[in-house]
């Protein structure tokens, strides 16, 4: 046991001895996380365009405006102080800008002399959304005081109001009576709905996790194999056979060691998701160790058996690369699986990046457990006891 973790602890010196290797194991991974996520803010957010609004006039028609702007399927108001509301976009932490004046009130509304300032950012997509929307909104608005117009008109064309007062009071009677028609008018437009269920299960979060854990932890796995190369290069394997140290020593040690790492690292990025990207990676913590533990061991014996194959590090750098991005696209892990034709998704499920997907999916995206994924447990340590047992059989030390 004192000969597997020396070895072990040898070839985590020897990875670790360059401080960029960071970039590798922990910093590269978590930012094409990131971005292919499109950011780590949870998808509950709010997707709608804030758009920051100044009430200065704070009369029935201002609120009315926001009303409309709240119950806006493409903005949402985020009511603030002039001040800091001009800090914001100056700073270019607010892309638009809405100030409702004082002056804004029914009666400028009546004459037509009702204005608002809206202020956007140029060449921004954000603030043509929440442009069209601030017109809805005030169409909506101006639409129901030239209703309550129309019926003050056709009372006093009946008979003339007593007073300025009573004026007023109907005029108001009949703004509120036009508002609760427009609230409860009846859609013009009837949706249905299909009930056919989505075959496509997409979260860019969930899949950028999972994926991005699958890539950047079975390329070190499948580099094992420049370990076993370097070795042979600089006579090491050679000048084991002066000591007591077994075939079986070197390869349990050199492999534990990469497959330990492996699960350090995987812990690490599923703590990032957890924490940084709001995803259920905890829903089921035996069912999540099962499915690490079995895609380690299956990228590790990959990179076994690969060593027995090339001869130089370099080959082996290479190939370690290539094999670990080809089968990390093909399984799924850049793009979801069920985007490529019929004829792929089953070709690929000969790689073991395309079950290791699918389980973690299964955990994270589609609420399973346990029993869901311990048959992919069980087909990935069959691709683990397959390219073990090769690579064993394979391996020399010249």
């Amino acid at each position: 046991m004192r000969k597997i973790f020396a070895i072990a602890w040898k070839d985590t010196l020897l990875r670790f001895a360059s401080s960029s290797e960071l970039i590798f194991f922990i910093v590269l991974p978590i930012i094409f996380t990131v971005l292919l996520a499109g950011g780590s803010g949870s998808s509950n957010q709010d997707p709608r365009v804030r758009l920051v609004v100044v009430d200065q006039a704070n009369t029935s028609i201002s609120q009315n405006i926001i009303k409309e702007l709240k119950n806006s399927s493409a903005v949402w108001p985020d009511i603030t102080s002039l001040k800091d509301a001009q800090d914001q976009f100056d700073q270019r932490r607010a892309s638009v800008l809405l100030i409702i004046p004082a002056s804004l009130d029914v009666q400028a509304i009546q004459n037509g002399t009702a204005q608002v300032d809206f202020r956007q950012e140029p060449n921004s997509l954000d603030a043509l959304v929440a442009e069209r929307a601030v017109q809805t909104a005030i169409r909506r608005v101006s639409s129901t005081v030239n209703a309550a117009n129309e019926a003050v008109k056709e009372a006093e064309a009946a008979h003339a109001f007593a007073s300025e007062a009573d004026r007023q009071a109907y005029f108001d009677q009949a703004f509120q009576l036009a508002e609760s028609i427009q609230t409860n008018a009846p859609e013009r437009v009837t949706v249905t709905q299909g009930a056919t269920q989505d075959k496509v299960q997409y979260d860019p979060r969930a899949n950028s996790s999972a994926g991005q854990l699958i890539t950047w932890v079975f390329i070190p796995l499948f580099s094992i194999s420049a370990i076993f190369a370097f070795e042979r290069q600089q006579g090491t394997l050679r000048r084991l056979l002066t000591t007591p140290t077994s075939k079986a020593t070197y390869l349990l040690g050199t492999i534990s060691g990469q497959v330990v790492m492996a699960l350090i690292q995987m812990s690490l990025l599923v703590l990032f998701g957890i924490f940084v990207m709001k995803i259920q990676w905890g829903r089921d913590p035996l069912a999540l160790a099962v499915l690490l533990i079995a895609a380690a061991l299956a990228a590790g014996a990959i990179g076994t058996t690969m060593g027995t194959f090339v001869k130089t590090e370099g080959q082996a750098g290479g190939l370690s690369i290539m094999t670990g991005m080809v089968m990390a696209l093909m399984g799924g892990c850049w793009y979801p699986l069920e985007l490529f034709p019929s004829a792929i998704q089953s070709a690929v499920k000969i790689l073991p990046t395309t079950w290791a997907m699918q389980g973690m999916l299964d955990l994270v995206l589609r609420g399973g457990g346990l029993t869901d994924i311990l048959p992919i447990a069980g087909v990935l340590l069959g691709f683990a006891a397959i390219f073990f047992g090769i690579g064993v059989w394979r391996f020399r030390y010249e």
